[in-house]
């Protein structure tokens, strides 16, 4: 495994914001989208390069901090109702990561409407230009209409977008759009299903070097997309990040490899995000039907990672983690030969940690529970019976690890509840 990772901006962003559509197929390539308009706007007002790299990003990554189902479904409206918490939330999740930091600012305000601003502006924050071209492009984005054929829908968009000038929009922004919107060009681009490849060719994004400490900031970003939407699995993700890390150590693993044994616990879970919060949170057992919804998530997993360069190394071991030695695990049914080690130790640092958290349906259980019930998985060839014991060996250290890592995670779930208060 390589030190450093070259990556593509664009990449990095494009993987991140494919998982943010995963939340509801209403989405499906709405972000994508944005940044293309958005883009386009940038060139007929002719910004710079760097600008246009920016607004493309952020248009990308622009609703990424919203996990609330009821804001999700109402930002596809035209003109939103609520309060915009995934504004500040977004910003929150991209500012801790170096290279995203710059566009953060943008998501913060990008729903500030034109004949509002003074209000941000006398708290002391000022909206930068950008956000207001975000604003329309994500409004543009949600009047088409995906059933209807788009050449003939322009002129009503026109219109619409036209009555909002010095009202919701930027009046030298919607002058932009009005001479954009009357090349049909524009309009089969922003319907096509191929924006990355659109975007990719126009936009010419640096590749980055990711080290092991911006890779372990990336995957946090990942892990808190899905966890922070239910408090019984705010932590999950953090906790098992940090008990496969000290796993891999005790078994042999390198300084390096147990960092990327880290990474692996942070992303396990991002194919989560197809299973409906409901779901996760519903106090009676599971239906038939349901636990099938449940047993996707891996190959999600799977999907998303694989579409990820940096991540390719550490692609089996996170989306195997519900595999067995047996090869009765799903969705894969790997067997034990074929099951990487990595895997093996993903599995165990997964229902370890899940046994130490309260569930809608159970409180966690006690340590003499744990350990009965880990031995009994590793007998039925469900764990790997030596990665158990190598887990009860260094219990104390190992669940130590596991405590720190995830009240780190509950204090920084716990900011993002206070914003999500603020904006009651």
């Amino acid at each position: 495994m390589a030190k450093e990772s070259q990556i593509s901006l664009l990449d990095l962003t494009t993987g991140l914001s494919e998982t943010v559509d995963l939340v509801n197929p209403a989405w499906v390539n709405h972000h994508m989208q944005v940044a293309y308009i958005a883009f386009s706007l940038s060139e007929e007002l002719g910004l710079s390069m760097e600008e246009k790299r920016g607004l493309v990003l952020a248009g990308a990554l622009h609703d990424i901090g919203c996990y609330c189902r009821a804001e999700r479904m109402d930002l596809l409206k035209f003109e939103s109702e609520f309060p915009h918490e995934h504004e500040e939330l977004g910003y929150l999740f991209l500012n801790e990561f170096k290279p995203f930091s710059s566009i953060a600012n943008l998501i913060r305000f990008h729903h500030v409407r034109w004949d509002k601003k003074n209000k941000i502006q006398k708290s002391g924050k000022k909206v930068p230009y950008g956000s207001y071209i975000l604003h329309i492009a994500d409004r543009v984005s949600t009047l088409i209409n995906k059933q209807e054929e788009i050449l003939g829908q322009v002129d009503s968009i026109r219109e619409k977008i036209k009555a909002q000038s010095g009202k919701m929009f930027m009046p030298e922004l919607v002058d932009a759009f009005l001479k954009l919107a009357e090349k049909e060009y524009f309009w089969l681009e922003a319907t096509s299903s191929l924006l990355y490849v659109i975007l990719s060719g126009r936009v010419k994004m640096p590749s980055i070097s990711l080290d092991m400490e911006h890779l372990v900031s990336f995957s946090k970003v990942f892990s808190r997309i899905v966890d922070f939407r239910s408090a019984f699995f705010a932590t999950h993700s953090a906790g098992v990040a940090a008990t496969a890390e000290k796993l891999a150590q005790f078994v042999g693993f390198s300084k390096q490899e147990c960092q990327w044994m880290k990474i692996a616990g942070y992303v396990h879970d991002i194919g989560m995000l197809v299973v409906p919060i409901e779901l996760l949170e519903k106090e009676e057992p599971l239906t038939e039907e349901e636990f099938g919804i449940i047993r996707k998530h891996p190959f999600y997993t799977h999907l998303i990672l694989k579409s990820i360069a940096a991540f390719k190394d550490i692609v089996s071991w996170a989306s195997y983690h519900h595999e067995t030695l047996s090869g009765t695990g799903y969705p894969f049914h790997v067997k034990e030969d074929l099951l990487p080690l990595g895997a093996r130790i993903l599995a165990v640092a997964n229902v370890f940690t899940a046994l130490t958290e309260i569930r809608p349906y159970r409180n966690k259980f006690s340590g003499e529970t744990i350990h009965e019930e880990l031995k009994k998985l590793g007998e039925e060839s469900k764990l790997d019976p030596n990665i158990v014991s190598a887990l009860l060996l260094h219990f104390n250290e190992i669940n130590s690890a596991r405590i720190a890592a995830q009240d780190e995670a509950r204090e920084k779930y716990l900011k993002t509840e206070c914003i999500l208060l603020h904006f009651e």
